[in-house]
Formats: structure tokens, C-alpha cells, sequence
């Protein structure tokens, strides 16, 4: 991993909504611990795994390096993973036509993961894992207004083995869609769904139909994502 770019992230709220906090662990490939976390009034659980995936991905905005984020948030990870392509394409609705729920949130990271390769894995929370548990300690601390000391420094002094995960992690690799290697390419035609796996077979079908819908895939999980985003179910 000495070539990467290592995440934690934790939110919390104390009431949904309720004062929340959102915590994170950045480890830098030269040896550098960055920590993160701050405070909302009145939030949800849900917006602060957001806010901080957010603040993490703006703290390295000009990094290069593949990133890696571990989340115990399958809310963010479906996102960033599938349902924000759907939304993006029906204009920040969701299939039931009602607006998505912290759009400013999800805008923004839409735009922090362009051109960058990023893999979302799914940690269980509270299951020992030094790094979601330190975030975790860092949001809960931020939602009752606690003095939480944030860590900056070098790995080798930092007192927690945020590198050693302890168990096998669920993970989920997405890049910004644009410029993505295609997985396949979905179209609804006159209600009938069609799958290909090239873009100009998939052309043909939607070319000059009124209504026809059409997307991108990158991923087998992006792809039942868009499917379910259109009320499909395979």
C-alpha cells in the first residue's frame, strides 16, 4: 500500500437528526497521518458519512495516487458506486421522481472522484478495526462536543495500527464514469431492456427513439445499480 492513499471515514449523529460528527484517518504513501473531523448542529447519520468522505477526498485533491477508503457505510458505498449515476442522469431524482436526499453532498463528490481511481470497501463498524474504530471515537466525540485532539504527523509515531485491518474487507472499485472502461451498455427502448456490450450496438437501439433511456456501466455492480435506479430488478 506504500503507493496508495489510505481512508477511514465515520459519521454520527446523536437523534436522526440530531448534533452529528464525522471522523477520518488519512495516511499519505510518504509516511503521513493526516486526521479529520467536525461538527453539525442538526444533522443526520447518513449526511455525516458523507461530509466525511467529503472533507477526506478535498483534503487530497491534488494527489495523484490510487485512493483506498474504508467505510462502515453501505449508504455511501452503494452511492458513489452505483445509484449516483441514475441520479445524475434524471437529474437528481430518484426512480420514485422525488429529489435525492443530500444532493450538495453527493454533487460534490461527483466531482472529488473525477479522474481518480478509488476503491470503496465495506468494513463492519465496531468489529476492531483500528482505523473505523479511531473515526468512530473522533465522530462520536465531535456529535457531544467533546475535545477530540486531531492527529497530523508521521506514521511511525502515530499510536494506532491503522494499517492493520485484522479481516478480509468487502470492496467495490469505482472511477469516474467519464473515460471509464465499460462494463456494459444498458437501454430501456419502448419499455423492453436490452444489454450490450459496445457502444455503437447500443447506439443503434436508442438512435431516434422518443423516450428511449440509456447508460453506461462500469462494473456488475454499477450495472444492477442503474437497473434498480429504473425500477428493474434482475
Amino acid at each position: 500500500m506504500k503507493d496508495k492513499i489510505i481512508i477511514f471515514t465515520d459519521g454520527a449523529s446523536k437523534g436522526n437528526p440530531g448534533p452529528g460528527g464525522y471522523g477520518a484517518v488519512i495516511v499519505l504513501p510518504e509516511g503521513k497521518v493526516i486526521e479529520l473531523g467536525g461538527f453539525e448542529k442538526h444533522t443526520t447519520n447518513n449526511r455525516m458519512e458523507l461530509l466525511g468522505a467529503e472533507k477526506s477526498l478535498t483534503e487530497i485533491l491534488y494527489k495523484k495516487e490510487e485512493i483506498i477508503i474504508y467505510t462502515d457505510s453501505k449508504y455511501l458505498i452503494n452511492g458513489m458506486t452505483g445509484w449516483i449515476y441514475g441520479w445524475q442522469k434524471n437529474n437528481w431524482q430518484t426512480k420514485e421522481k422525488k429529489p435525492v436526499l443530500n444532493k450538495d453532498l453527493w454533487e460534490k463528490l461527483a466531482e472529488l472522484v473525477k479522474g481518480k481511481k478509488i476503491a470503496w470497501n465495506y468494513v463492519g463498524g465496531h468489529v476492531g478495526v483500528a482505523g473505523n474504530e479511531r473515526c468512530d471515537e473522533i465522530a462520536s466525540g465531535m456529535a457531544t462536543g467533546e475535545k477530540v485532539d486531531l492527529y497530523k504527523g508521521t506514521l511511525s509515531k502515530y499510536k494506532i495500527s491503522v494499517l492493520d485491518l485484522g479481516h478480509d474487507v468487502e470492496k467495490k472499485v469505482t472511477k469516474s464514469n467519464k473515460g471509464a472502461k465499460a462494463y456494459s451498455y444498458l437501454s430501456l427502448v419502448n419499455g423492453v431492456l436490452h444489454i450490450d456490450k459496445t457502444w455503437p450496438e447500443c447506439e443503434r437501439r436508442v438512435k431516434g427513439k422518443k423516450g428511449a433511456k440509456y447508460q453506461k456501466s462500469i462494473s456488475e455492480t454499477n450495472e444492477k445499480a442503474i437497473l434498480s435506479s429504473w425500477g428493474i430488478n434482475e
